[in-house]
């Protein structure tokens, strides 16, 4: 055995919440995993660094919500969580306004006062851009969503940018669920239970990972030997891009990226806020997060920002959003009937396998239904 030295039950190929997951239930168990991973650290792109004594989120913003009680209570197993309330300002050519759309944003627009006038606004514009029944496109959704100020402002531009690609020639879909309040709250994220670890992430993976029974290598690549692990191991769980795991036989697919740029500063507080994204289609980034607001932790003095810039995917770059259009979503189809044929083998889980965008809840969730159809029946026995 070349890789299999100890016996091990599983590969677990990638370390993010789906792998960890499923390799400490494994583990509790008392099956043996063998994880690997490319990069060299363990978390996938909820990883969290120390920098001034501020937890930096190396891979954008990561702010943990849900309503789904079970997920909240398995993952405050590992960690303790602050109270932080996500709340966005939004940058226009210098104007600010609140995220999401709610009635701040709409006296910041336009001076309306209460929800019925904040209403009649709204209808005023769609009714002049043609009231549109059957959205072809994003920017058609969302003219008949919210009309056309906020359009141009707070989503045309920041929305183009991350995507790479005109409104128009974006699907409807991206939108459908666009949130508007007719009351006075900033709260990003409308759900239960909402936070940030108080010691960052990595610590919950660190304690996920830290049985007897996990082993972890760092700065391996799977495809550098992929039949020797197909091989030597009786159950594989990959949780990385499902085309790249069959060598791109029905194309590949597509996938915005993301480039962060990370600053140092000297101060307290540089931006009053921790995410303001920049909404017009000249300044290149769509938004500035400063991490010690996430947390209230900073060396005295010291503040850490990060500019998020979109761009274009390849080879060499980390896959972030999913392309879900008619084309990849066909293509997708096919990646899937390839995987159902070696099921008994290989699991495909997270979003790269699942060709699929998630936030952390929906992996954590999907990853404990995957692990309870996995296990049936040894907790059944």
């Amino acid at each position: 055995m070349k890789h299999n030295t100890k016996n091990y039950d599983y590969l677990i190929v990638g370390t993010g919440p789906y792998g960890s997951i499923f390799a400490y239930e494994a583990a509790k168990r008392g099956k043996r995993v063998l994880m690997i991973d490319k990069r060299d650290h363990i978390g996938g792109n909820m990883y969290t660094r120390k920098e001034q004594g501020i937890n930096v989120h190396e891979y954008g913003a990561h702010i943990f919500h849900t309503d789904n009680k079970e997920v909240w209570d398995y993952i405050n197993q590992f960690t303790e969580f602050n109270n932080y309330i996500n709340q966005v300002v939004a940058d226009y050519k210098g104007e600010r306004y609140n995220l999401p759309f709610n009635m701040n944003t709409f006296y910041q627009m336009w001076g309306t006062k209460t929800p019925e006038e904040a209403a009649a606004k709204i209808a005023e514009q769609r009714e002049a851009a043609g009231v549109i029944a059957h959205p072809k496109n994003l920017e058609e959704q969302a003219i008949s969503l919210i009309g056309t100020d906020i359009y141009e402002k707070l989503i045309k531009g920041y929305t183009e940018k991350q995507w790479g690609r005109s409104a128009t020639e974006l699907p409807s879909f991206i939108i459908k669920r666009l949130p508007v309040r007719y009351l006075y709250d900033n709260n990003y994220f409308n759900h239960r239970y909402q936070g940030v670890p108080v010691n960052g992430y990595t610590s919950i993976f660190e304690k996920m990972l830290a049985s007897d029974l996990i082993d972890v290598q760092l700065g391996v690549n799977f495809f550098a030997d992929k039949e020797a692990y197909l091989a030597e191991f009786p159950r594989i769980i990959y949780t990385g891009m499902i085309d790249s795991f069959f060598d791109y036989i029905h194309g590949e697919l597509e996938w915005r990226s993301l480039h962060f740029e990370h600053e140092i500063h000297d101060s307290n507080n540089v931006q009053g806020n921790a995410v303001i994204n920049y909404t017009d289609a000249e300044t290149p980034y769509t938004r500035v997060m400063e991490w010690r607001h996430f947390d209230q932790n900073s060396d005295e003095g010291k503040s850490v920002i990060t500019k998020e810039y979109p761009q274009n995917w390849d080879k060499t770059k980390e896959a972030y959003y999913p392309v879900n259009d008619h084309k990849n979503s066909e293509i997708f189809k096919l990646y899937r009937k390839e995987a159902d044929k070696i099921a008994d083998k290989v699991k495909f889980g997270g979003r790269l396998g699942n060709y699929q965008y998630y936030d952390m809840d929906m992996v954590f969730h999907a990853a404990l239904v995957d692990v309870a159809k996995e296990f049936k029946n040894f907790d059944a026995s």
